[in-house]
Order: structure tokens, then sequence, then C-alpha cells
């Protein structure tokens, strides 16, 4: 066990031998430190938490009650083997979130960016990668294997099927289910996730030029009704754009997948 002399552990609290507390940890009472976990400088546990597994956590980030991460993934398959759950810095993983390591299977790392939020009651699943600035709402799950991107919002009580990919600045409303990889910066609402424009309040809120909000949108309608099938247009548009926020679009795209794609209504 390695705990720097200016780390704060509650009396209450378990930290299992061979765990690494980093400068100014803060762990609450109740709280479960495992002997496989790294806490960067910073961070805090807070009480009834429990951190887990082999699990590394980025610098500043504040685990709330009740939260459970690193555990076991939730998968049949898994066989006991060491598997990782690394999360980046400034999180907030707020009560009775649940994050879990990978599976041999899957490449045995489950991965969360920096300053990522994750409400109430959200998850991720094994094996899944998350990019930076992320924000899980209320009970919003992530299966296993699902890659989502920066600046991502996804909303309460909706779920992402596993092996989805959901590209860079994509919004999802509340109660929805997506089965479906969404485009980059695509807007995704509806019980059964229907892909319903572009997620234009989000490309201003980070000061997205207008040209190329603009040059968006015409490559949203150019995919949404031009000729040939979906991948044609898609293939077609990246050949005559000089966007490079539709380049983004149309490489996700044309990238290999498990999943097909939401396309345009």
């Amino acid at each position: 066990m390695t705990i720097d002399p200016s780390a704060r552990i509650h009396p209450m609290a378990v930290v299992e031998p061979g765990a690494v507390i980093g400068a100014g940890v803060e762990v609450g009472p109740f709280a479960v430190i495992g002997a496989e976990v790294t806490l960067a400088a910073g961070v805090v546990v807070k009480s009834h938490a429990v951190v887990t597994g082999w699990t590394d956590v980025g610098e500043d980030t504040v685990i709330f009650p009740f939260a459970c991460v690193g555990e076991v993934p939730q998968d049949l398959k898994f066989k006991g083997e060491r598997t990782r759950l690394i999360v980046g810095a400034r999180c907030r993983i707020r009560e009775g979130a649940t994050l879990n390591t990978g599976t041999e299977g899957g490449g045995g790392v489950t991965r969360i960016g920096d300053d990522c939020l994750l409400m109430t009651g959200a998850h991720v699943g094994h094996d899944a990668s998350m990019g930076n600035r992320v924000i899980l709402a209320n009970q919003a799950a992530i299966a296993g294997h699902c890659q989502i991107g920066d600046d991502v919002i996804v909303g309460g009580l909706s779920g992402v099927h596993q092996w989805v990919r959901v590209g860079r600045g994509a919004i999802i409303g509340a109660v929805t289910m997506v089965t479906n990889d969404v485009l980059p910066h695509g807007l995704v609402q509806g019980p059964r996730g229907v892909l319903d424009g572009l997620n234009l309040v989000g490309l201003k809120r980070r000061g997205v030029e207008r040209s190329e909000i603009t040059a968006l949108r015409a490559g949203y309608q150019m995919l949404a009704q031009g000729e040939g099938s979906f991948v044609d247009r898609a293939r077609r548009l990246s050949e005559e754009t000089e966007s490079a926020h539709v380049r983004e679009m149309t490489d996700f795209i044309l990238s290999a997948s498990d999943r097909s794609f939401l396309t345009p209504k």
C-alpha cells in the first residue's frame, strides 16, 4: 500500500493493501478502495462508494456515495480474467453510478475520458470507450463495447446498444433506445432512436464557425436526399467537401462498424 502523507483517509474507510493513494486524496467513511486501485492526486471518494478491481482514477475526479467503480463485467463470458478500468481527470461520478472493467474478448479495458459527468444511476459497460466531456444523464446506460465520442450528451433513461458508435458532439434525447451508429453532431430522439437533424445548439455552444455549421447542414441534406445508397452519398460528399466537420462525418460513415447507421429523415 502506498498512501501519500497529504491524503485524508477516514478511519472508518477500508483501503486494501496494494492500493496507491495520491497527494491530497480524500476517502470518506465506509468507502472501500481495492488492492489494485490507483487514485491520482486530488481524487475524492465519498462515503459508501466502492472503487475496486484494476482501476486507475485520474486527478481531481469525485466519486459520490454508493457509486461502484471497477467491478467485474456483467458478461456471462467473463471468467475472472484480469481486466482494467481507466477513468480520466476531473470526472464526476454521481450516486449509484456503475462502471465495469473490460473483458479479455473485448480488449480488456473500459476507458472514460476527462471532464465527464455521469449522473445518478448511469452505467458504463465492459470494454466501452468514452471520450472527453461526455455527459450521461440520470439512469443512462452505455452497453459493452460502445464507442462514445467527445462532447456527447446522453439523455436520462436512455440506452445505447452494445457495439454502437456515437460520434463526437452528438446528442441523444431522454428515454431513447439507440441500436445503430449515430453520426457526429447528430440529434437522436424518440423511443427507438430516430436521427432527427443536427445538434445545432451544441455546435453553437462549442463555438463552431457559422461557415462550418452551414456546411454541415448542407452535407446532412445531401446524405438525407441525395442519389444512391447512404454509403454512396457519404463517399461522394467526402470527395466534394472542404469542411473539416463534414469530413469528420463522412469518415465516420465510411469506417468499419459492427452496427448499421441511423440515417437522416
